[in-house]
């Protein structure tokens, strides 16, 4: 598990899986950042993982300021599949 932050806003929202690098990761959960005062464009803070993740993230059995960080561009973020929102 790890943080990803996307510079722009790739449209990824929560469970969804993305592809990054050639890596398949599902994203847990979003943070949108830099709407007010932000930057020129928005940041995507994502907790992404694997499924073995889930349970994880699901029971908050992780510290959030001890997760790696990466940095991307929106353009290198490929959403692989989306959730169905009538599938809640």
């Amino acid at each position: 598990m790890k943080q990803l932050i996307v510079h722009g806003d790739a449209g990824v929202r929560r469970d969804d899986v993305i592809e990054v690098d050639g890596e398949e990761l599902i994203c847990f959960g979003v943070n949108k950042q830099g709407d007010w005062h932000g930057p020129d464009e928005p940041q995507l803070w994502c907790t992404v993982g694997t499924e073995e993740d889930r349970e994880t993230y699901d029971k908050r059995q992780y510290v959030p300021h001890w997760l790696d960080t990466e940095s991307v561009d929106a353009e290198d973020v490929e959403i692989v599949s989306e959730k169905n929102p009538l599938n809640v």
